[in-house]
């Protein structure tokens, strides 16, 4: 059975943030980005301890170094063990001890859109998940489809040390992620990590009213199968006519794009039904209206009663997320 949307919402709210806390137990070490401000200390040798800026492609420059380092995507301790390493490699230090600590975090910004409660943008001071981010802008709106999109923009090498590295994208990553997989699954390859610069966008779901001489008038949004919804399942979600509804006398009202206003398209419910005339394919924002005995002439001009149909209906999941 369908339910109000704003418990959809709602429990699925519930959802994200039990799961987003259950992952934030696991998060970790906060990930160096680009902009950040790094203390690198070496044991004993002054002249290699010094503040480091990184890099808009996350590499930062060391004196005697013959290469610029990569510091972007470790954590300080990773980055630590990296520096020693090199230190040792390159014959600077036989046994070095380095420190990092982060004296200004500067990353990316994460940015949250779309149907979310609260549109916003996160700076990320440590590693976050998709379902931290969604639960940081306080989970979906009532409207929000069934699926989350990630947006990636392509690193810049103009300065990396491997301008030449084929493993860097050459276009953004695009994500698409269905939240019933992140919700259900407990899989962690649909609960991604989210970097800075990502955009976390959240389309919002397709609606379509049903008012007028129906059992149970309404805002149905769609999460699914929004492109086979026809006339008649809108009708039967809408729990059909009344038994003073004026079939023959149906209406769509139905924005037009050039216009900008609503056109009534005409429809015969009563020969739809008993198959003599093809189900009509409805569209995202369409408005059927079923009139009775007493509302026959309530759309003489469509753009006028369009809002007055629809405000005040409940909304209701058709689909599930």
């Amino acid at each position: 059975m369908s339910k109000p949307i704003s418990v959809v919402a709602s429990e699925t709210n519930d959802r994200i943030a039990q799961l987003a806390l259950a992952s934030d137990v696991k998060g970790g070490d906060y990930v160096i980005g680009s902009g950040d401000l790094l203390g690198i200390e070496v044991f004993d040798v002054p002249e290699l301890s010094r503040d480091v800026r990184v890099n808009e492609t996350g590499y930062i420059s060391l004196p005697l170094m013959p290469s610029k380092v990569r510091a972007g995507g470790l954590t300080p301790f990773q980055l630590q063990d990296k520096l020693a390493e090199l230190l040792q490699i390159n014959g600077l230090v036989s046994t070095p001890q380095v420190s990092v600590s982060v004296k200004e975090q500067h990353s990316q910004p994460i940015t949250v859109i779309g149907a979310v409660r609260n549109p916003m943008v996160i700076q990320a001071l440590r590693k976050i998940t998709l379902l931290q981010a969604l639960s940081q802008a306080g989970g979906i709106a009532e409207d929000a489809g069934s699926s989350v999109i990630v947006t990636r923009p392509v690193p810049d090498v103009s300065n990396s040390a491997d301008p030449g590295d084929a493993s860097a994208p050459s276009a953004p990553q695009i994500f698409t992620i269905n939240m019933s997989d992140v919700l259900e699954s407990g899989d962690a390859r649909f609960n991604i990590p989210i970097i800075g610069g990502d955009v976390v966008s959240v389309p919002r779901a397709g609606i379509i009213y049903v008012v007028g001489a129906v059992n149970r008038p309404g805002g149905f949004l769609l999460q699914n199968d929004l492109d086979h919804m026809t006339m008649l399942k809108m009708l039967s979600l809408a729990g059909g006519t009344t038994n003073t509804a004026k079939m023959r006398n149906a209406v769509i009202l139905r924005k037009n794009l050039d216009t900008g206003k609503r056109d009534q398209v005409p429809v015969d419910l009563k020969k739809v039904m008993s198959l003599k005339t093809q189900d009509v394919q409805m569209q995202t924002n369409d408005i059927l209206f079923v009139p009775d005995s007493n509302g026959l002439r309530a759309l003489h001009r469509a753009g006028d009663v369009a809002v007055g149909l629809t405000s005040g209906v409940a909304l209701i999941a058709a689909g599930h997320i």
